[in-house]
């Protein structure tokens, strides 16, 4: 290998994974792995999954088995608790902290950050979730009994007032739109969804956004912008997130919502990579430019990039099937592909929680959401790549619901 320094910013799904890609490309040089958190990386997913359970142990999880030790294997070296500041791509150069880290081949992983209302303040009790600091805080807060908001009626929001429901308390979504999940999954799944938070307990607003919180020393109301207010110990803000790039003005990288990559991940400078919730590409598999903030893609897209960024040999193609996975009230929810259907098909019981929605365009399936429905997710993502017809999509979500 050419390459004897890796650096990888970004303690991340996608940055571990593309020092594992990298490794196992035969690359036997220096890896630093350059994270703005204290903690070693860690699996995002369990934070508003497992770790919000109150009948499991408020554990930090780790993305293997064993935890530190996969990475004292992989010969990692941490820069924990400092985050990159800058980068000079003609020097081969990340800033981190008031120091410059020289580097061969470079792999940006830095992942996104959530967006903030600029209506809310920080006070004690609102909270972000998206690290594990953010999700300990949630789950004390819920241990506690507290009266709970959500802003954002996505999965991030569902999976929290689900934790809540759980424990008994009471909580509301307030979504501004007049459907909650949308832009996930469409205005008719997206009904079915908020007939779940009814059937949970759950109170949903719809059509109606947060416009402040007040409190004597930590938020205790929140003030709507119809005007009514709610009563809250807790108030957890889901509203989306933003590709965290913001490290690297001035560097002269394409910068359009996330790092602009070729189909190799490549971002156009020498060495210089990017994977996971960070990066903009465009996807062979859906046509067209796309960044994701999927646990599936940036671990598949971090092989590519890792092993590319240290390669002698021919870079690899990135393309994937979006695919994610959320928890709604205890019934497993999966979807691939796209939500653009000019058709959606909803088969099986929304009212028991187990149902399949398929979404077809002129004909062709393009994306699947299954509710409480365990088959492998595989099955209809390879429908999807290879755009199957109504008749077969409809015959295998007809099996699975049997």
């Amino acid at each position: 290998m050419t390459a004897r320094r890796l650096v990888v910013v970004g303690g991340s799904l996608a940055g571990f994974r593309a020092v594992e890609a990298a490794r196992r490309a035969g690359f036997d040089g220096e890896v630093v792995l350059v994270s703005a958190e204290p903690h070693p990386p860690y699996d995002r997913p369990p934070l508003t999954k497992e770790l919000l359970d109150p009948d499991r142990p408020p554990d930090i999880p780790a993305y293997l088995p064993g935890g530190a030790p996969a990475y004292r294997k992989l010969g990692v070296g941490l820069r924990l608790g400092e985050p990159a500041r800058g980068l000079d791509p003609d020097a081969r150069r990340v800033r981190v902290g008031d120091r410059e880290l020289g580097y061969d081949a470079l792999v940006i992983a830095t992942g996104a950050h959530p967006r903030r209302p600029a209506a809310l303040p920080r006070l004690p009790g609102v909270h972000v979730l998206r690290t594990v600091d953010d999700a300990l805080a949630v789950r004390a807060a819920l241990d506690a009994g507290a009266r709970t908001v959500v802003v954002g009626g996505g999965f991030v929001g569902a999976e929290v007032a689900s934790a809540a429901r759980r424990r008994g308390l009471p909580v509301t979504v307030v979504e501004a739109r007049a459907t909650p999940l949308v832009r996930a999954v469409g205005e008719r799944v997206g009904a079915l969804c908020a007939a779940a938070h009814a059937r949970a307990g759950t109170e949903l607003r719809c059509g109606v956004e947060v416009v402040g919180a007040e409190g004597d020393g930590r938020v205790e109301r929140v003030r709507l912008s119809d005007g009514d207010t709610l009563p809250a110990d807790l108030l957890v803000v889901g509203v989306g997130a933003e590709p965290a790039t913001g490290w690297l003005a001035g560097s002269g990288l394409p910068l359009r919502d996330g790092v602009v990559c070729d189909t190799t991940l490549s971002t156009g400078a020498d060495g210089v990579f990017a994977a996971g919730d960070v990066m903009r590409w465009y996807n062979a598999a859906v046509g067209g430019e796309t960044r994701l903030e999927h646990w599936s893609s940036a671990a598949e897209g971090a092989a590519v990039a890792g092993h590319n960024a240290v390669t002698d040999g021919p870079l690899r193609a990135f393309e994937t099937i979006p695919y994610f996975w959320s928890d709604l009230y205890g019934a497993r929810v999966q979807f691939v592909g796209v939500p653009d259907g000019d058709r959606v098909e909803v088969l099986g019981d929304p009212d028991q929680g187990r149902f399949a929605a398929l979404y077809h365009l002129d004909g062709v399936l393009v994306g699947v959401l299954t509710v409480g429905w365990r088959p492998p997710a595989a099955r209809f993502r390879a429908l999807v790549r290879r755009r199957a017809g109504r008749g077969e999509s409809l015959a295998l979500a007809a099996r699975g619901l049997a």
